[in-house]
């Protein structure tokens, strides 16, 4: 047996409870000359630091302030796609209704997302990213749920329906990916709290797409395949919750990106889609796209590992709102901004306290 003493607080003593419930085997929790202090108690010392870490790193990543920033980073970058889609759009003069080069275009930016994500995790590992060979069955079924299903169905979908429709529809994602999680993955229990916080929020998603009422009709090729998309999206969430437990989260986004994003360009391709006008300001609204994507996805992955589906996905209600707001600021477009996307903020946040809330009763 050896001893490795790590001078702490009662904070961190609490921490370490809250988070086993009792200290682990490993550990013994000890006064030393009037500090409370950690003894590891391991044939390997090695193999005790890395359960300190990890203990802490587990610690940290379930704080509930850190769960709201790094979540609404997210969605504040995923928000931010909607207008500088639309501005790429216009630099690479791709039509409205251009769906081949539009699904190119995604190709190329996933691509890159992939291998910038591969680049930035390998920097903060200190070592290259590189997958287990077990890993590469997770990581291509990630990458046809999150990247190639989510987002052709997501583009054919969008071009045979309105975008209110389709942005109301993506809003159900977070009921699937609780049900999937909760009934499917069994991943956590499905409680009325979380139901009635999904439903407060959806209202909010709902109020900030309507301003004009909304076509009830229904078409498999348009609003169908949207509803594919989120399918796809909500498997993908879960997957990743329960691929991560042995994967590092980073690696998974990478590569799946990396591989997704080539099969978007050849769908593309086939499709007849092509990038006819490129300009520097273009490649440049690409790489922030891109850079959108590794960030916020690979975070996404790394707080879905350490806490449930249900306290991560519902700030996807966020999504459409950080949407709204930024479009007003770099598209001029204010008029959608107003009292209406007020509400529908306040009844989104409402929406996502209802659900964590539940989190620190200490429920399950």
């Amino acid at each position: 047996m050896c001893s490795v003493f790590y001078t702490t607080n009662l904070k961190l003593h609490r921490g370490l409870k809250i988070i086993g419930n009792e200290v682990p085997e490993y550990l013994q929790m000890i006064e030393k000359h009037g500090y409370l202090c950690i003894r590891i108690l391991d044939k390997n010392p090695i193999c005790a630091e890395m359960r300190i870490n990890m203990r802490k790193k587990e610690q940290l990543m379930t704080r509930t302030v850190v769960v709201w920033l790094g979540a609404l980073l997210c969605c504040a970058l995923w928000g931010s796609a909607f207008p500088c889609i639309k501005i790429g759009y216009q630099l690479f003069e791709i039509p409205s209704g251009a769906t081949a080069t539009q699904i190119l275009f995604a190709g190329c930016r996933f691509t890159l997302a992939g291998i910038l994500a591969i680049i930035i995790g390998s920097v903060l590992n200190h070592r290259i990213l590189v997958p287990k060979k077990t890993s590469w069955g997770k990581i291509a079924k990630l990458c046809m749920l999150q990247t190639v299903a989510q987002y052709l169905f997501f583009y054919i979908g969008l071009a045979n329906t309105s975008g209110v429709k389709a942005s109301i529809i993506e809003g159900v994602n977070v009921f699937i990916s609780i049900l999937v999680a909760s009934l499917i993955f069994h991943q956590e229990r499905l409680t009325t709290r979380k139901m009635a916080g999904c439903l407060i929020g959806f209202a909010g998603v709902v109020l900030v797409n309507i301003t004009g009422g909304i076509d009830m009709a229904f078409t498999f090729t348009g609003d169908g395949f949207i509803v594919l998309s989120t399918i796809a999206y909500a498997f993908s969430s879960v997957m990743i919750k329960r691929y991560s437990q042995g994967e590092n989260p980073v690696t998974l986004s990478g590569y799946q990106f990396v591989l997704g994003g080539l099969i978007m360009v050849i769908c593309g391709l086939l499709m007849g889609g092509r990038l006819e006008v490129i300009t520097p300001a273009g490649i440049a609204m690409l790489l922030y796209l891109a850079v959108i994507s590794a960030v916020a996805y690979s975070l996404w992955g790394i707080l879905l590992k350490y806490n449930p589906v249900s306290r991560v996905t519902v700030f996807g209600f966020m999504n459409p709102v950080f949407g709204v707001i930024l479009s007003a600021i770099f598209l001029k477009e204010s008029d959608n901004v107003g009292i209406i996307c007020v509400v529908a903020l306040a009844l989104v946040c409402a929406g996502i306290y209802i659900v964590n809330k539940k989190q620190n009763t200490g429920e399950a």
